[in-house]
């Protein structure tokens, strides 16, 4: 006989009648991606080039949970290309990232119709500058038979050279939202990040000054007279930055000054008064320049403010706060059996968590959990410590917040984080958690089954 092993999720389970379940996969299962192939391993990274190749990944995805389809890991082929393979420091780079073939297919016989795909990604950047571009693609796609391959798809975006060296680009995070029946997401993740280099940059040092100015707007929107807050970074130390509407090219007289901190970066409140405001920017210096400052963002004024004109209404409406809640796929995890006298890696999924964060405010969440030791027959028992996971965080796109999975490693009684969002001026938005689990089980443990319980807790 060989050990298995059931660790138990304590938490609200959301529980379905089996009928009802195949009805709404038969409905909407045409939005959920089947992996296709597995275990195909990403051959050792080539060596460093300009020109973009086509590159192949493991990639774990996670179809939506109405779908009742497990966690399923696959292949991803991707290409990344760039409008500009040479640039200088301070030249912006248009980056296109293209899933040749994704780790998916149609599971039902039901044709997909055209124009229902959605694509968000991440391009990881590495080489002489570090970080990830943000890349989006259109609502578009072929029409996709029954059964039949998911389409390829194409997502942009770019990013400013920082530093003078061969700046690497792998694919990244991907997700497809769809829009049919119902609004659903199936995150799909690196399994071993990064993936192979597809595409290098060599860049040269132009000589001028790079601007990495920004800032970040609290709100798009408000009524005349309402506050604005606004967050800077990378500003000159202890410099006075101007914070001031803009109307158009035109600044208004809606002004402020702040300090930069010892770090360049600063928070302040710009009073809006103008109804003709359409962006904010900041600036050090006298008046606007584009090298010393960041913007515009995008700023509407909805209302308010003034009397009302005659034969005029004034339409007020609100907007409520709501709660951090989370809900979870199944409550129950079935592992792999080992061979005793082998021993080794029991593996599983975790039942997908959906956190919704519908609060508005600055707080952002954290998703921790903890685990008791796995009792089995004869009490024997197999330690906390000897469970680990490697957690994977997916966010809905239009979310304020951005999801950070937790670190790789063991869970154990005193508990270890699963995913989080930071906290914010503006944060919200709704996540699907997920994590591959690992019971390393000694190799003469007795044969049996072994439970343990692990506790999920949202705060």
């Amino acid at each position: 006989m060989r050990p298995t092993t059931h660790p138990t999720i304590r938490r609200s389970a959301v529980r379905r009648h089996p009928d009802r379940r195949r009805r709404w996969a038969a409905a909407l299962g045409v939005t959920a991606l089947v992996v296709t192939g597995g275990g195909v391993l990403a051959g050792p990274a080539q060596a460093l080039t300009t020109a973009s190749v086509a590159v192949d990944f493991p990639t774990h995805c996670i179809p939506p949970a109405i779908a009742g389809i497990p966690p399923i890991d696959g292949t991803t082929t991707a290409q990344i290309s760039v409008d500009n393979a040479a640039p200088k420091v301070g030249d912006t780079v248009n980056v296109t990232y293209t899933v040749v073939k994704p780790a998916a297919s149609n599971p039902v016989d039901l044709a997909l119709p055209a124009d229902i795909m959605t694509p968000t990604g991440k391009v990881t950047v590495g080489g002489a500058q570090s970080g990830s571009v943000t890349v989006a693609g259109p609502k578009k796609n072929d029409p996709v038979p029954g059964k039949g391959n998911f389409p390829s798809f194409s997502m942009t975006g770019a990013f400013t050279v920082t530093a003078p060296g061969e700046i690497t680009l792998s694919p990244g995070d991907y997700n497809i939202h769809t829009s049919y029946i119902m609004e659903l997401d199936t995150p799909c993740t690196v399994t071993n990040p990064p993936a192979p280099v597809s595409q290098t940059v060599i860049a040269t040092n132009g000589g001028g000054q790079v601007n990495e100015r920004a800032i970040q707007l609290g709100t798009a929107s408000g009524k005349a007279g309402d506050p604005v807050t606004v967050t800077g970074s990378k500003f000159t130390a202890g410099a006075n930055v101007t914070l001031a509407g803009r109307a158009g090219g035109t600044q208004t007289a809606d002004t402020v000054t702040v300090t930069a901190d010892s770090h360049g970066g600063f928070t302040g409140q710009l009073t809006v008064n103008d109804p003709a405001t359409t962006g904010i920017v900041a600036y050090e210096g006298s008046g606007w320049d584009a090298d010393k400052g960041a913007g515009p963002q995008a700023y509407t004024v909805t209302g308010g403010g003034g009397e009302i004109p005659g034969d005029s209404q004034r339409l007020t409406s609100s907007v409520k706060a709501g709660t951090l809640s989370m809900t979870q796929a199944g409550d129950t995890v079935e592992m792999s059996a080992v061979d005793f006298g082998t021993g080794g890696a029991s593996r599983g999924s975790l039942q997908t968590v959906t956190v919704q964060d519908f609060r508005g405010g600055p707080a952002g969440w954290s998703l921790t959990g903890k685990v008791t030791d796995f009792s089995g027959p004869g009490g024997a028992t197999i330690g906390a410590s000897a469970l680990s996971w490697t957690p994977v965080c997916g966010t809905k796109p239009g979310s304020p917040s951005t999801c950070a999975a937790g670190s790789e490693g063991s869970v154990g009684s005193a508990g270890a984080t699963l995913a989080s969002t930071p906290n914010g001026a503006f944060t919200g938005g709704e996540f699907a958690v997920d994590a591959r689990l690992a019971l390393d089980v000694p190799a003469y443990t007795a044969t049996g089954t072994y439970s343990g319980v692990l506790t999920l807790t949202l705060t």
